[in-house]
């Protein structure tokens, strides 16, 4: 039996609770985005305290009742820095974050 591809609608996104692997709440879905120059979307996800972060499309596993991620895998550590590693933006200092596994400027507040 083939598997049909399954779409989903902005609308139904909305509002939907998000869910980490080790089954943590960390917030709900207030609107999906995307970044200029970069393929994909991501969805805008608000914590309880207000504070709002992007969540790649590539990171969610499934979607039922809840939005559930994929789990942060141990071997993909981070890499190597031998330089400080920039923002193109603002040229500030950019911070690994190990659970996103991406870069992300402080100064700018936004992954790059």
């Amino acid at each position: 039996m083939v598997e049909q591809e399954k779409s989903i609608t902005r609308d139904k996104l909305v509002n939907m609770q998000v869910i980490d692997a080790q089954g943590h709440l960390l917030g709900t879905v207030k609107d999906v985005a995307f970044t200029i120059g970069k393929t994909g979307i991501s969805l805008q996800v608000e914590n309880k305290k207000g504070e709002s972060r992007n969540i790649v499309w590539e990171e969610v596993q499934a979607i039922g009742e809840f939005i559930i991620l994929k789990p942060v895998t141990p071997a993909a550590a981070q890499p190597e820095q031998k330089t400080q590693q920039t923002c193109s933006t603002c040229k500030g200092p950019l911070s690994f974050i190990q659970q996103y596994q991406r870069w992300y400027c402080y100064k700018c507040q936004k992954y790059v």
